[in-house]
């Protein structure tokens, strides 16, 4: 979370019941809570933390198209729509520009991967186009690397994670949907093989649908039902610095930094192609589904043995509705920052741009994401617990897509013609 955070006032009250509840108040959680709303259908959303608090506000807040896989490239283009009228919508600004996203290349290999892609979503009419190296100079001037090429969308852009999810909640709150901060869903309540409510801290709520968007958490919220959600924990690792002028208002994505205008004026930067994996049990039970995906995508792990392992070796994995349960020791996931690694991030981008030199680090933090072997989130209902729809497994690339993949899972939970096809979020393929 960073410290700009904009809080939330919810109710402590919980209700007897409503018609559907939803685990997790992140930008997907919240998204489907406000579509539900409009939609005047009654809905609770539970957050064991406060809203936003764990990875929806500690993203970098990009919304792109570009190198997405083609399959997921729908879902994307729905949530430019909506970001572009969500202050409209929620009379509230959510910090969205359309800035557009330029990731470059550092070898003639990287720029056959960008062509490849921009053939295969040629269909789309994104606008995405391949740059020269001086097509690159023209759009950030004052760069000093030797790059081969890059691939431009003018029609990406970035929200603030610090604002939307909130401001979106807030939204979902006047019309209609109670939310609830502080509350921990336990498990479900089932008869006939249905579920029939959801057991939290506070008592039960009685429903007909439950909407699991736990993020990181929902592999362990899953597995105590008794369903396997092969998802991994990893860790990034952000700083923002203060403001400064700055070479583009693009963002850019290089080989290993990244960087884009704050609202405040300064830059959110990342050592791209690094992720921390402090090991955990997961790691070293599905750890082995990653390797392939891992090495096709020219990233690093910086793994490590610590504190971390043992920590989560303490939370249960199985546990009664009538026992405290992890999400109650465990209010909101802040995972240790690695400076050494946003040092090297800022090293690699003065060494692209000086202009960086002499950024100052206003604030550094880090968050968990949860990766999926394929890197495509799961939205979709689950067969074998009918009444139960999940939501997760963004796999870092959540906040882009949240509007959309929030109001995808109102859809399916409602029973209404989704906003793209689901197929490629299907469960079963994991």
């Amino acid at each position: 979370m960073t410290k700009t955070l904009e809080p939330v006032n919810t109710i402590d009250e919980l209700p007897n019941s409503t018609t559907v509840v939803i685990i997790g108040g992140g930008v997907i959680g919240v998204s489907a809570a406000l579509t539900l709303a409009e939609r005047n259908i009654p809905v609770v959303l539970l957050e064991k933390g406060h809203i936003a608090g764990e990875q929806s506000s500690r993203n970098l807040g990009w919304v792109r198209k570009t190198n997405r896989h083609a399959a997921d490239v729908p879902l994307a283009l729905a949530a430019d729509q909506l970001w572009t009228h969500m202050p409209e919508r929620i009379q509230q600004p959510v910090g969205y520009t359309q800035c557009g996203i330029m990731f470059l290349a550092k070898t003639e290999e990287q720029m056959a991967m960008f062509e490849t892609w921009t053939d295969s979503v040629q269909a789309l009419d994104l606008g995405s186009r391949l740059l020269s190296a001086s097509e690159i100079d023209q759009r950030a001037p004052g760069g000093k690397g030797q790059w081969a090429g890059a691939i431009y969308t003018p029609s990406d852009g970035r929200a603030e994670p610090s604002m939307a999810a909130s401001a979106m909640a807030k939204s979902a709150i006047e019309k209609g949907a109670i939310l609830v901060q502080n509350c921990a869903a336990r498990t479900l309540s089932t008869s006939g093989g249905k579920v029939t409510g959801v057991v939290t801290e506070k008592g039960e709520v009685r429903c007909d649908q439950v909407l699991l968007a736990g993020g990181a958490w929902s592999r362990r919220f899953l597995g105590n039902l008794g369903i396997a959600l092969p998802t991994l924990p990893l860790v990034a690792s952000v700083l923002r610095t203060r403001p400064m002028e700055g070479p583009t208002d693009i963002s850019v994505g290089g080989p290993d930094f990244s960087f884009r205008k704050h609202k405040d004026g300064g830059f959110i930067i990342t050592q791209r192609s690094a992720l921390n994996a402090p090991l955990t049990l997961d790691h070293l039970l599905v750890g082995w589904r990653y390797i392939s995906q891992l090495r096709a995508e020219g990233g690093s792990l910086r793994v490590s043995v610590g504190r971390e392992f043992f920590e989560d070796l303490a939370l249960a994995r199985r546990w009664s509705a009538n026992k405290r349960s992890p999400f109650e020791k465990v209010r909101t996931r802040d995972p240790r920052v690695n400076p050494g690694l946003n040092q090297e991030a800022l090293t690699n981008l003065i060494k692209a741009w000086p202009a960086f030199t002499d950024a100052e680090i206003e604030e550094e933090w880090a968050g968990v994401i949860d990766v999926t072997p394929d890197s495509n989130p799961v939205i979709d209902r689950i067969e074998a617990l009918p009444g139960l729809t999940v939501a997760t497994g963004f796999s870092g690339h959540g906040f882009g897509t949240g509007p959309a993949a929030g109001h995808l899972a109102a859809d399916l939970v409602s029973d209404t013609t989704p906003i793209v096809d689901p197929g490629t979020y299907r469960f079963d393929r994991l």
